[in-house]
């Protein structure tokens, strides 16, 4: 969690920044992250810093679809976003202040992204939270 530290202050700043207009910060041990919920600008969903997740939704546990279902790559069944969300939390803590840079070289926010890839791939199976895993 130290690795990431950097990343999870950017998270914990957007998240108290928030709070006077009606987003809750709370520990989430399953996550290993803050969940901030009810974050009041975006057009939904969710963003991992670190060991930060900001959330649109009152809760995160919710179901949405992988990335290849939503570009029609593929049909698969619902996920949880708690789940891909956790992988993001898994990959930032092994990579720490290298994380984003990684991500962004790997196409940022797209389905040819391996770290959005495997994280719909941990919320699917359980397993396979980093991109060039087995």
């Amino acid at each position: 969690m130290l690795w990431t530290l950097p990343n999870s202050a950017a998270g914990l700043l957007l998240g108290c920044i928030a709070l006077p207009f009606g987003a809750r910060m709370r520990w989430q041990r399953r996550e290993r992250a803050v969940v901030v919920r009810s974050w009041p600008w975006g057009a939904g969903g969710a963003l991992t810093l670190g060991n930060v997740i900001v959330h649109t939704g009152p809760q995160l546990d919710v179901a949405c679809v992988t990335y290849a279902h939503r570009a029609g790559r593929c049909v698969e069944p619902a996920i949880s976003l708690a789940d891909h969300e956790r992988a993001h939390v898994y990959q930032y803590m092994l990579l720490g202040p290298l994380f984003l840079p990684a991500y962004l070289v790997c196409g940022g926010i797209s389905v040819r992204n391996p770290f959005e890839r495997a994280a719909d791939r941990y919320a699917l199976h359980g397993r396979g939270w980093w991109p060039w895993s087995a």
